[in-house]
């Protein structure tokens, strides 16, 4: 068995009486909550949900201290459970990480068996933390709408916040997958961007400015990630049996809209919870992922990779608006 340092460095949160702090210590795998499977930390990745916590501008974590990364992936060091052995490659995202229990900014990370999903043929550990949650929550989106009956046949996808981790994934997951995209977008200047990871339009946010509860359909269907009016637009231009999944709130976490997208044009809206999704639609989700649904420009959609020390900048970067893509965390 590989022997675990009495001491390695994680990026750990506090909330206490000397306030709400966060950086980078030395710890032990008995200050760590408890679990099956010890692994060796391969990668992490920066979602908006660790920039949150990170800084203290959300109040994600339930209680201190705890290590932050809602995503982790590694190689299995010490497990109690038979299903996992030495050397087997894992990942893990969302499942409380970073809320209740502490998360993979850690160079030795202890899960839960039970979250614990083996890296799927078709995936490298790199390639896992690319997508983590971000492609997680894209590819749960699209697995709803196609149980829901959504096809290419239906129209375009529309895509908002698709300069985002989420949004950049779902262009690209959503275009493998042969659907139409229309990336929707208040960052003008990354269009080349987004068209050269699949989009076949981009699209101002005024393409969706509209306050009528119903509209001329211009959409099939499409993932949100900003809430609020968009949100209520978009459903205003799916058309008939379409599907609109909400996974986001960058604008508001409000909707002022009627039901009339869903009782003239049958329209159904989907929420997408990626954090608690059942095992056996986590597994599915991951076996799309590797295979016919995996991403074609992982590479350009990774736009920034960091160790452990630059995880503030990051974080700040993200809250600011001037993140693009995905940012993965190396540890080994």
């Amino acid at each position: 068995m590989t022997a675990i340092p009495a001491k390695f460095r994680a990026f750990r949160i506090h909330d206490d009486d000397g306030g709400y702090r966060s950086g980078i210590e030395d710890v032990s795998i008995d200050d760590l909550a408890p679990g099956e499977i010890v692994i060796r930390t391969a990668y992490s990745s920066v979602n908006y949900k660790d920039a949150l916590a990170g800084t203290g501008q959300g109040r994600i974590l339930r209680r201190f201290p705890l290590v932050g990364g809602i995503d982790v992936a590694g190689h299995v060091v010490a497990s109690t459970d038979k299903a996992f052995g030495e050397g087997d490659a894992v990942l893990v995202t969302g499942c409380g990480l970073s809320e209740t229990r502490d998360g993979g900014y850690s160079q030795y990370a202890r899960i839960e068996s039970r979250w614990a999903v083996p890296l799927p043929a078709g995936l490298d550990l790199r390639e896992s933390m690319i997508l983590g949650t971000a492609g997680f929550t894209a590819a749960l989106a699209l697995l709803r709408m196609t149980e829901n009956r959504q096809t290419p046949a239906l129209g375009p996808l529309a895509v908002t916040g698709a300069t985002g981790g989420v949004g950049s994934l779902a262009v690209d997951i959503f275009s493998s997958a042969g659907y139409e995209v229309h990336a929707i977008s208040g960052k003008p200047e990354h269009a080349g961007y987004l068209r050269a990871i699949g989009a076949s339009e981009v699209l101002g946010r005024d393409a969706l400015a509209t306050t009528r509860p119903m509209e001329s359909t211009r959409f099939g269907g499409g993932l949100d990630n900003v809430g609020g009016a968009m949100l209520a637009s978009l459903l205003a231009q799916t058309a008939p049996y379409g599907n609109v999944a909400s996974a986001g709130l960058a604008a508001s976490h409000a909707l002022s809209a009627t039901v009339m997208p869903f009782i003239i044009r049958g329209v159904s809206l989907l929420g997408v919870a990626s954090a608690g999704t059942a095992r056996d639609i986590r597994d599915e989700v991951w076996r799309r992922l590797a295979g016919d649904w995996k991403p074609r420009h992982l590479e350009r959609i990774l736009t920034r990779e960091v160790a452990l020390e630059a995880l503030p900048g990051a974080f700040s970067t993200m809250l600011a608006g001037g993140s693009l893509g995905r940012t993965v965390v190396a540890l080994a």
